[in-house]
Order: structure tokens, then sequence, then C-alpha cells
């Protein structure tokens, strides 16, 4: 049962994200990714500060302070700022196909840091899934160019920094609430934020947009997105070992690429039905438990 809430939990937060690469993508013509990466903070840090108060979740030690930097300066200012700006270089069809490693690396931290066994149905799972996303999202074609190169190698540190948030945020939900580590997160997520969007301000200063549905994908973000999805990332993760509970992510590109679909009239191609099975098999191999041996115990009173 503990299993199945946590299989829930990670599935909405990957399809959020999933639709959220489909309102970032018309949101970020009109606003900056760093000007963007702050209100959608900010917003957060107002939704989840005003639960935790009344929930009384906002209490952590002094000591898990800089742990809780850690977690905001990798996964969230780090992590989040790197795909925005890799993307914008390199293009979305590379962004979300490197981004997609990211579960494979999460095994690779849960192993190092969390001790986490990774047997061989694990390893085929993720196999698997890499494989299905690769043909759900294929190769990008085109010249390539310098600023796609540096695009593609500031997406690798997004999926290395999102990989090892998941698993520094693992460590901290086993002493607090998902709804603390994530608050605390964002509060630390919102302080190293500003001043790289300061700078990019002073460089560049955004016309704020007055149409509405611009605003109403920005609350989006910053409210379901963020704040929601996070929590459930970070809840899901207290009842499923990261190594299995990282396959998950692969639904985002599925989720993205159906709402691309209908929202923004982007082709869906014959391989795209080929990767999702692909990937919901792996899914289906890393839940699936191993069948337990029956034992037969002699009973003398029955004899």
């Amino acid at each position: 049962m503990n299993f199945f809430k946590g299989a829930i939990y990670l599935s909405l937060a990957a399809s959020i994200w999933g639709m959220t690469y489909v309102v970032s993508k018309v949101v970020l013509d009109s606003i900056s990714p760093w000007l963007l990466l702050e209100i959608r903070f900010l917003l957060a840090l107002v939704t989840l500060g005003i639960i935790s108060f009344f929930q009384k979740s906002w209490k952590i030690s002094k000591k898990d302070l800089f742990p809780m930097a850690i977690i905001a300066l990798v996964g969230y200012t780090g992590s989040i700022g790197l795909q925005f700006v890799g993307t914008k270089l390199s293009g979305a069809a590379m962004g979300s196909l490197i981004t997609s490693a990211s579960p494979a690396l999460i095994s690779l931290f849960a192993f190092f840091i969390l001790k986490e066994k990774i047997n061989s149905r694990k390893i085929i799972s993720l196999l698997l899934a890499t494989i299905g996303v690769v043909v759900v999202i294929g190769f990008p074609k085109g010249d390539s160019n310098i600023g796609a190169y540096f695009g593609n190698l500031i997406l690798v540190g997004a999926a290395i920094t999102w990989a090892l948030y998941t698993v520094l945020s693992k460590v901290q939900t086993q002493k607090y609430s998902s709804l603390t580590v994530t608050t605390w997160a964002t509060v630390f997520g919102v302080i190293f934020t500003l001043p790289i969007s300061i700078i990019e301000q002073s460089k560049h200063m955004t016309d704020l947009p007055t149409n509405l549905w611009i605003w109403l994908g920005v609350i989006f973000l910053g409210t379901i997105s963020t704040a929601g999805a996070f929590y459930l990332w970070n809840k899901g993760f207290e009842y499923i070992d990261t190594s299995t509970g990282s396959l998950f992510f692969f639904l985002q590109p599925l989720i993205g690429t159906i709402f691309g679909y209908f929202l923004l009239n982007e082709e869906i191609k014959r391989s795209f039905f080929v990767g999702s099975i692909i990937i919901l098999i792996a899914v289906y191999l890393s839940i699936k438990e191993p069948k337990q041996k029956t034992t037969f115990q002699y009973d003398s009173k029955k004899a």
C-alpha cells in the first residue's frame, strides 16, 4: 500500500513537470529565464509558507540549515536554472533527451550516498527506459554550433545536479516531512536565484507581459509545478527506494509530448507510441516484486 502511494505521488509530480515543459515554452517567450525562475520560487514560497505555518511544519534544527541550502543550490537554482539556459541554447528536444539521464544518475548517487543496492532488474529497467526516451524524443537534426555544444554541456550539468538533489532530499525526508524539506529548499532557492536574476535584468531588462494567459502560466509554474510537484516528488521517495522511484521521471517526456500535441499542435510520431510502451514495460519491471517462494511447515497438532 505504501509503495502504491509513492507511485501515485511520483507519477503526479512527473506528469505535472511534463505539462510544465509546455507552459514554460510559452511563458519564456515573454519573460527571461532567471527572472521567471525567481518569480516561480517566490510564488512557491508563499504557497508552501502558508501551508507550513498552519501545519506547524516549518521548524528545523539549525545544523540542518546548511544541508537545506545545499539542496536548494543544487536542485532549485542549479538544476532548473541550468535546464532553462541549456534548453534555450541547445533546443527542447536535446534538453529532454539529456536530462532524461537523471534516473540512471539518481541510482548511481543512491548507491554511493544512501548505500542502496542496484540489482540486475533495476539495471535492465533503467536501460529499457532510457532506450524508450531516445525512441520517443529522437536525436535533433540540424547543423551543430558552438552555442548548442555549450548548451549540451550545461544540460549534462542539469541532469547531474537533479540526480544529486533527489538523493540529498531523500536524506532530509528521513528527518523531516516532505513539506518541511520542500519549504526550506524553496526559501534558499529564492535567495540563491535573486542575485543571478538581478544581473540578468541589469544586462537586458524584461518588459513584463500584459497578457492574462501568460500570468496564469506563471502562477501555474510557481504553485502547481514548483510548490506542488516538488512536494509530491519528495513525498514519493518516503515510500519508495530512490533507484526504483527515479524511473517515474521518465513519465515527464511522455506527458510533455501529449500536452504539446493538444496545446501547441506539435506532431506525435509512431516512435512516440513505441517508446512509450518500452518505458511502461521498464517501469513495470522495476516495481514488480519477485514472487516469494511458498514454504510448507509441518503442524504436529494436525497430524
